[in-house]
């Protein structure tokens, strides 16, 4: 696989961009957009932890790359997502640490995203395969997953602790190169049916 480089994609009107410490305000802004910090099954950093959760995710390349998603007919930061547990060796990459303000929540915001990402894992960096993970207790995010044509791989029990001191399993998912080509026609066909094109 090549190497993951910092890099900006763009599509139906969604930027995504390497997330540097200029977005904090933004990423602020996003998660107050319905308080997301508050969700348990989730990793939004609360107001005043944002400068450091963008700190961390910029120290933890090369094995992430977290990028800022924008609106380009706004300007405004709407939301996060990474490569992550990025393992070039063996072709690997994860998707994750991904969140939205809530009015964004439900569009095809998300879809885009993943199209993008998951593409330009498989037909730029020459991925053999792209994992998806979250909390089992996150059921919109599994479906959301499930949505896109991921396979369930299993569940890693007592795996990861959340922010209030409980402890999570970990669900996850796959995307093999194989099945792309599918899944990337789903996928525009669903942006199709959101009207963009």
């Amino acid at each position: 696989m090549n190497t993951v480089l910092p890099t900006t994609l763009e599509l139906h009107g969604v930027r995504l961009e390497p997330l540097a410490a200029h977005h904090a305000d933004g990423l602020r802004a996003a998660a107050q957009d319905g308080e997301l910090w508050q969700l348990r099954i989730t990793s939004v950093p609360a107001l005043h932890e944002v400068d450091a959760y963008i700190y961390k995710a910029i120290a933890q390349r090369p094995t992430r790359l977290a990028f800022a998603v924008i609106d380009i007919a706004s300007g405004a930061l709407i939301g996060t997502t990474s490569y992550h547990d990025i393992v070039a060796d063996i072709g690997r990459l994860e998707i994750g640490y991904t969140w939205y303000a809530k009015s964004w929540q439900r569009t095809h915001v998300n879809t885009t995203c993943k199209l993008l990402l998951i593409g330009h894992a498989f037909e730029t960096l020459g991925a053999a395969l792209v994992g998806l993970r979250t909390d089992n207790f996150n059921h919109a995010s599994q479906a959301a997953i499930e949505r896109l044509g991921a396979k369930k791989d299993g569940v890693l029990r007592h795996h990861q602790p959340r922010r209030d001191g409980t402890v999570r399993d970990t669900v996850m998912y796959s995307i093999a190169a194989g099945e792309w080509p599918e899944i990337k026609a789903h996928l525009r066909y669903k942006l199709a049916q959101h009207g963009t094109h």
